[in-house]
């Protein structure tokens, strides 16, 4: 039996080499509560519980050479649930929440039909099926990201359908839409020296990065398709790089979406760009 305060203070010492100290406190209480089951009210409350000193010192190890907490622990939280993670797919961020809010809140219809374009852990699909209490589509040109998403799904209780395929090179799986959403690779390549290594050592390339010459090219193309995927009145919902708001929000009105606006995330930052097929 080992004082689980001591522990965690240990742990985020240990932690501190490479983290500021907030941060190496918060990835200890996660690293407690995902890998050990330890909460943080039992460690607050300074209790006694048997750890195996190993493994927690193997996690160390692996946090050490930057390694995400989400994948050490293979658990990442999103709107209130756990949802398994692995190098294959994406790491599911807050402000992906903000943007499946967004579609909660300005959605009511009854039974929508719900695509989600690059799935990654399954996330949003997840989520929006749960909450909405119907089968949402997706697509991932990733295998492995689809193994993920479908696992999360099963788990959750979802009702999911996905497709593996490739949206730069074939058409949307599903028509007669309500919802299209989609959180696209949209990282510039020149901006990953400027990125942690947790993410550029990491996480899935091909699920962050665009060319330099073309930064816009998933939303161009899922918009364009989006056009004979939507019904009228169907809703296009982008996640955005904080700096393309206004040209992707251009695009769509360009093409032929209307009420297209820009809106911000808890931080002020430009993160999502709807729009209205016609």
């Amino acid at each position: 039996m080992k004082n689980v305060k001591q522990i965690w203070q240990e742990t985020a010492k240990q932690l501190e080499k490479v983290y500021d100290r907030r941060e190496a406190e918060n990835i200890s209480y996660i690293l407690l509560e995902d890998a050990f089951d330890i909460s943080k009210t039992e460690i607050l409350f300074d209790g006694n519980l048997d750890v195996d000193t190993d493994r927690l010192d193997s996690y160390i190890k692996r946090l050490l050479q930057f390694e995400p907490i989400q994948y050490v622990t293979g658990v990442a939280d999103f709107y209130g649930r756990k949802f398994q993670v692995a190098p294959g797919s994406l790491i599911p961020r807050p402000e992906t929440e903000e943007l499946v809010e967004l579609i909660i809140r300005e959605n009511n219809v009854e039974k929508p039909r719900i695509l989600d374009v690059g799935v990654g852990s399954g996330c949003i699909a997840a989520t929006l099926s749960l909450e909405f209490k119907v089968q949402v589509f997706g697509t991932d040109v990733s295998g492995e990201a689809i193994a993920i998403a479908e696992k999360n799904s099963n788990e959750l209780g979802a009702q999911s359908v996905f497709h593996q395929s490739d949206i730069l090179k074939e058409n949307l799986p599903e028509s007669n839409l309500d919802i299209l959403v989609s959180n696209p690779p949209y990282i510039p390549q020149k901006e990953l020296v400027e990125m942690s290594k947790n993410v550029t050592e990491h996480e899935p390339e091909i699920a962050l990065f665009v060319p330099d010459n073309d930064p816009l090219i998933f939303y161009k193309r899922i918009a364009d398709e989006g056009l004979k995927s939507l019904k009228k009145g169907g809703k296009l919902y982008f996640e955005i790089h904080e700096k393309f708001g206004a040209i992707v929000k251009e695009y769509l009105q360009d093409v032929g979406y209307s009420e297209a606006a820009i809106h911000q995330d808890m931080q002020g930052k430009d993160r999502v760009v709807s729009g209205v097929k016609v």
